[in-house]
Parts: C-alpha cells; sequence; structure tokens
C-alpha cells in the first residue's frame, strides 16, 4: 500500500530531522527547509497534506498557504509555529489552515492529526455531495466550496464548505459542538473548538445580509441554523 505524501516545510534543521524521521515511519515525506521552495515543490508535485512553519525565510507560512488555496481548496494544511497569539492562530485558519500546532509540540499528537485529516479528506472525496443548495437569495455550491448570490460570490475553505453543509442538512436543529467536531475533524480537541468558532464567525458575516437565517448560539451546547 502506497504511503500518504506529506509535504513538510520546516528551517529549523533540528526540528526538521526529528520531526521527518517519526513521520516518515508512517508517510511519505518531502521535506523543504525554506518557503520559496516548500511552495515551489507543491507547485510541483502532488502531495495528500500540507504540514508547515510559520516563520520561514523567503516566503512565511501565511503567504504560503494563502498560495496553496489559491491553487487547492483542498488539501489539509497544519501550521507549526512558535506564535502563542491568538490573532497568530486566527489569521492561519482564515488562510485557510486545518490546524495549528504549538511548538513545542507532540511527535504522537501530530501524526494522529495527520491521519485524522487523511481520513476525512478520504471519507469527503468518496462521499457524493449534493450538488446545490439554496436558501434566501443565496447558492451554496459544496463541490465547488462555492457561496454567491446576485451580489457577491465567496469561495470557501474545505472545512467552511463542510460546516456549512452540515447546517443546510440540519435545519432548525440543534447540533452540538462536540457532534460538529467530530464529523469535520474526526476529534472533539478543545483546540479544534476554537478552530470552530472561528468558521463559525466567517460564515456569519457572509450570510449576515440574508433576515431569514442565522447560526444561533446555544450556550455550552453547540449551535443551530435558524431558517424562518
Amino acid at each position: 500500500m502506497n504511503k500518504k505524501r506529506v509535504l513538510y516545510i520546516e528551517d529549523d534543521e533540528t526540528l526538521a530531522f526529528l520531526t521527518a524521521d517519526n513521520l516518515e515511519q508512517y508517510f511519505d515525506v518531502t521535506h523543504c527547509n525554506n518557503g520559496q521552495n516548500g511552495f515551489d515543490t507543491f507547485c510541483k508535485d502532488t502531495f495528500d497534506i500540507v504540514v508547515l512553519d510559520i516563520m520561514l525565510p523567503d516566503m512565511d507560512g501565511f503567504e504560503i498557504a494563502e498560495n496553496i488555496r489559491k491553487k487547492n481548496q483542498e488539501i489539509p494544511i497544519i501550521f507549526l509555529s512558535a506564535k502563542t497569539m491568538k490573532e497568530d492562530r486566527i489569521k492561519g485558519l482564515k488562510l485557510g489552515a486545518d490546524d495549528y500546532l504549538v511548538k513545542p509540540y507532540s511527535i504522537e499528537e501530530l501524526i494522529l492529526k495527520i491521519e485524522v485529516f487523511l481520513t476525512r479528506s478520504q471519507k469527503t472525496a468518496e462521499k457524493p455531495l449534493k450538488k446545490v443548495y439554496e436558501f434566501g437569495n443565496f447558492t451554496f455550491e459544496p463541490e465547488n466550496y462555492l457561496i454567491k448570490n446576485k451580489d457577491s460570490k465567496t469561495t470557501l475553505t474545505e472545512r467552511e464548505a463542510q460546516l456549512l453543509k452540515l447546517f443546510l442538512d440540519h435545519p432548525n436543529t440543534v447540533l452540538k459542538r462536540e457532534k460538529i467536531l467530530m464529523e469535520l475533524w474526526g476529534s472533539d480537541d478543545y483546540f479544534l473548538g476554537r478552530s470552530l468558532d472561528v468558521f463559525i464567525s466567517r460564515l456569519r458575516k457572509i450570510i449576515k445580509e440574508e433576515p431569514n437565517f442565522a447560526i444561533e448560539n446555544i450556550p455550552r451546547v453547540g449551535f443551530k441554523w435558524v431558517s424562518e
């Protein structure tokens, strides 16, 4: 069985050696030690997931993620960074990252997260999608990650599209946070919950012009897609 391919971008030689050595027990790993080389490698080859640092020479991780998302909305992206500020985490998620691990991180946790995202991506690829949803003046195409109305068109990240589809498949139904996290990430980890809040906020901004639809907070429980 062919191993899944991981593009790993990290300029710290010692950390890169230790991490790549462990990952190679489970995956086919390509390591790049600077941002520009990492992005060029992504463009020239095919990978199943990208794992990258933020503070990189030549091109930082944020710019790499933004450029990757312009070319590929589906591939999972995991940030590894010493940056601990909430703003950095939010910025990474808004650019389309699926998760954000703070250094020093556990190799076991990183391997588990990679496996979860790869499994999730495989299930998404195999599962047939309803082609079009319509609500109010909006049309949502989950297969293309596209939501639009007569005035605007927005390309969502894969995770945002999955989240919106989950809500639309369960109108006026309370969805527990744990259920959403397990559906989208395969884990109900606390920090993934913070990531979920970022995606919820972004979806709310997109649909705010539609008065008959909203994502409602259910305190200490979860969320509900409200349609009138």
